[in-house]
């Protein structure tokens, strides 16, 4: 066990920051929303994936967000078009709910698969997938809310059912179970722009040592730096970012260029 953790200390600390797009797919459209409602249509995914092929991503992060929901397959056509198109590591997420699923979207040219919902009705569901194909290749996303009275409570399904696990102590368990990395994603901030949750990552980042990412709130590229600069080696994703311009958030698909991240990832090195 001492050997593990020093193994995954280790490969912590040799990891570099990521910047991540996160595209939501609803009814095969890609879709933003704001605290995981009132959700704008912002165009065609296959589209997306193409300009982020252009502007170099980092990688590339996909939720099918009515799948769980729905309880139906993961859309393996889908998938594959979208990992056709993909130059850079893709993440797929939705509706992942056994070994043999995980297995058939890796099978189809994703590097990682995200598991949400399934976290809490079968944690044991990590073990296999990691025993099967390893952990680099899972994904756990927690959908996190600030209680009334202090701390945090992961939620499934969109935000509609609250789970009864403690964030902490179930991001150390599934360290232990296998996972990859643990993407954070705060429901409260999802779309505001109003900047990450600080005390959400510090919490999660002082528990685990595999690679974690925030998501939700995301306000600008110094938001990103500052970020890195207090908590990296981090992912930090973001959607309406990467994909609205202005006040009056008009659709435009942006992401930082050469220059702009090398200011970003700077100002996380100071």
């Amino acid at each position: 066990m001492v050997l593990l953790y020093l193994k995954i200390s280790q490969s912590c600390r040799m990891l570099r920051s990521r910047i991540i797009p996160v595209l939501l797919v609803r009814n095969k459209g890609l879709v933003k929303t704001t605290k995981f409602g009132d959700d704008k249509y912002v165009g065609d995914p296959i589209n997306a994936v193409r300009i982020f092929n252009e502007k170099e991503a980092d990688e590339l992060t996909v939720f099918d967000i009515d799948a769980s929901v729905n309880e139906s397959e993961p859309d393996y056509k889908m998938i594959e078009n979208l990992a056709s198109e993909c130059r850079m590591p893709l993440c797929y997420g939705g509706g992942v709910k056994t070994l043999q699923q995980a297995l058939n979207i890796l099978s189809l040219g994703v590097e990682k698969v995200a598991l949400s919902s399934a976290l809490i009705s079968n944690p044991s569901l990590v073990n296999d997938i990691a025993a099967q194909v390893g952990n680099q290749s899972v994904v756990a996303v927690l959908d996190v809310k600030k209680r009334l009275l202090g701390g945090y409570k992961v939620f499934t399904h969109n935000g509609k059912k609250a789970s009864n696990v403690d964030l902490v102590d179930f991001c150390k368990d599934l360290e232990v179970r296998g996972v990859g990395e643990i993407v954070i994603n705060s429901i409260d901030r999802d779309g505001t722009m109003q900047g990450y949750d600080k005390a959400l990552i510090k919490k999660v980042k002082e528990a685990v040592n595999v690679p974690v990412t925030l998501c939700g709130g995301a306000s600008d590229h110094a938001d990103l730096g500052q970020t890195i600069a207090e908590f990296g080696p981090i992912g930090v994703a973001a959607g309406s970012l990467f994909v609205f311009k202005g006040k009056y958030r008009a659709v435009l698909i942006s992401y930082p260029n050469s220059n702009d991240k090398e200011k970003i990832f700077s100002e996380g090195q100071k």
